[in-house]
């Protein structure tokens, strides 16, 4: 059997994973101003800062099921037999539902969504592993079982300069937001079933790194672990973490990319993260 994969486009793959491992990416859209909303994969994370320097408003918006429907009629028109598709957490858009939507008008049997519960490379390492399943010849329940339990095992931190682009977009209470602004703290943040969650309130930058890199280094000693580091406008602080996790013993791999405007748009600039998975994707299921 062969089984296509499909993913969104904030799984936030590094330049050139989706076309090595086949993945079909259906891209968020991003609008500025209330105007007309623009793709993702059209609106750079340049556009994103620029629009903020303009004092301008950027709001965010799922992929629609007749664009998901597209991408499922064109995957077996290219002749797959299934296709499995992960999408973000469905607590955090409602990209999750539109995919369900257009499984079940184009062919409900054979296609299988998956809800990762996550996003960035929490959502990018679960695609990846269900395309190397299907490489592999893997069924469509076993292509759609690994890339369900990879995404259950993955970890995603990250640290922002502010809450409130979080509490804008309604990621994260008022409350919270409020007393880190108050506090002057620079939060670090996980997404725990499927939600944004606070996990320590950090005084300065620099700590939150540290805090970074310590955590994903304690999950590196109980075994190996695949790394994916990503920023918001921050490169060289991005690569400073990646060069320093790859030092770490038990780290099999560390990729770095820059997330775009739709997840951006709720993080900030400066924005710093690490999502950690148990094992090698590459071998999982």
């Amino acid at each position: 059997m062969s089984v296509a994969v499909v993913t969104d486009s904030t799984a936030y793959l590094p330049p050139g994973f989706a076309q090595r491992h086949s993945l079909r990416i259906v891209p968020l859209h991003v609008s500025v101003q209330d105007e007309h909303p623009v793709a993702e994969d059209q609106f750079d994370s340049g556009r994103l800062l620029a629009a903020w320097e303009r004092k301008q408003r950027v709001t965010t918006s799922g992929a629609g099921a007749g664009e998901f429907a597209a991408a499922y009629r064109e995957a077996f028109a290219a002749g797959a037999d299934g296709v499995v598709s992960v999408h973000l957490s469905r607590r955090l858009s409602g990209t999750w539902d539109a995919a369900r939507l257009a499984a079940r008008d184009v062919d409900p049997d054979r296609i299988r969504v998956v809800d990762s519960r996550s996003a960035a490379m929490g959502l990018g390492f679960a695609a990846l592993g269900a395309a190397e399943s299907a490489r592999a010849g893997a069924g469509l329940s076993a292509v759609e079982s690994t890339a369900a339990l990879i995404a259950q095992r993955t970890r995603t931190l990250f640290s922002v300069q502010t809450l409130e682009h979080l509490r804008r977009g309604g990621r994260i209470g008022a409350a919270a937001a409020v007393l880190g602004t108050a506090l002057a703290i620079k939060p670090l943040l996980h997404v725990h079933e499927g939600r944004v969650e606070l996990l320590e309130k950090v005084r300065t930058t620099a700590r939150a790194h540290a805090r970074l890199l310590d955590l994903a280094g304690r999950a590196a000693a109980s075994g190996p672990v695949s790394v994916a580091v990503h920023h918001l406008a921050a490169p060289e602080r991005a690569a400073r973490l990646a060069d320093q996790l790859r030092a770490v013993s038990g780290v099999l791999d560390c990729v770095v990319s820059e997330v775009g405007p739709v997840v951006g748009a709720h993080i900030g600039p400066g924005a710093l993260g690490a999502v950690v998975l148990p094992g090698d994707w590459r071998q999982s299921g």
